[in-house]
């Protein structure tokens, strides 16, 4: 495939861009926020609601994938195009809220993922476990999870608990395993299935010098797995493209591997 045939892909006009971007971010944000606020200041749980407890913790983790998605976009500036302060504005409020990280440093260490994607020094990476799940998920976990997230979740679980008197099996359910649950998921289908190494396949399976690859997933299954984030090597050739948008490029062959042939002599 020579670089003038190389498949391209359109984006909508910036004005729908920028609804579609704060109508669908709001949305999940506001979802997330109203299934916490029920969660701890409403609900009560027992043991005959427990299974309804179960099931908005389960909505809960996909709704946090979701607004950590909503920020990745504001780092890309592409959640509201062209407006860089209403982009940082929403990711710094969301990030803090989410799990007390902070805006610059998510933000410059994404810039670094691109730049060094499944290299040395690249932060989402780990170059000495590029295969193992649980070994890369520690290094992941340390690296983005550090003394102002443990201070800023050990501030809310301890006001809920010690102020408020709100269960701590409540708090560990609705709170707790959710944002756990959605880091797992994040790192699951958008950073290890998409830039592991796998041995025996050549150049570990990589199709370029983004060192991703994407999920070969139906567009609901792509929905319910990370907000299409598993669609990663679009993702990386076109990081312009925003994650309610990845399932067009996707159809129109951003992320298509390029197969090379060699002709006999």
């Amino acid at each position: 495939m020579s670089a003038s045939s190389a498949p391209t892909f359109v984006l909508p006009a910036r004005a729908f861009q920028r609804a579609a971007g704060l109508t669908l971010g709001l949305g999940i944000a506001a979802s997330w926020l109203a299934i916490h606020a029920w969660g701890m200041f409403v609900f009560q749980i027992s043991w005959t609601n427990w299974p309804l407890a179960l099931v908005a913790a389960a909505v809960q983790c996909w709704l946090s994938v979701g607004v950590f998605i909503v920020c990745h976009d504001a780092m890309h500036g592409t959640l509201v195009p062209g407006l860089p302060r209403v982009n940082a504005a929403i990711g710094a409020v969301l990030l803090t809220l989410y799990a007390g990280f902070g805006w610059r440093h998510l933000r410059d260490a994404h810039m670094t993922h691109h730049k060094l994607s499944g290299h040395a020094g690249d932060p989402d990476f780990d170059d000495h476990n590029p295969g193992h799940f649980w070994r890369w998920y520690g290094t992941f976990f340390r690296r983005y999870f550090g003394w102002r997230s443990l201070v800023f979740v050990h501030v809310v679980v301890g006001f809920y608990w010690l102020v408020l008197d709100i269960p701590m099996v409540q708090i560990v359910l609705l709170y707790g395993l959710p944002a756990l649950g959605s880091s797992l998921q994040l790192f699951y289908f958008g950073t290890f299935r998409t830039h592991r190494h796998i041995a025996g396949q050549p150049a570990n399976g990589f199709a370029d010098r983004h060192n991703a690859r994407s999920e070969d997933f139906g567009t609901l299954a792509s929905l319910a797995s990370c907000f299409h984030f598993g669609y990663h090597l679009e993702h990386h050739r076109r990081p312009d493209v925003p994650w309610w948008a990845l399932p067009q490029a996707r159809r129109a062959g951003v992320g298509q591997v390029e197969l090379i042939k060699k002709v006999p002599a």
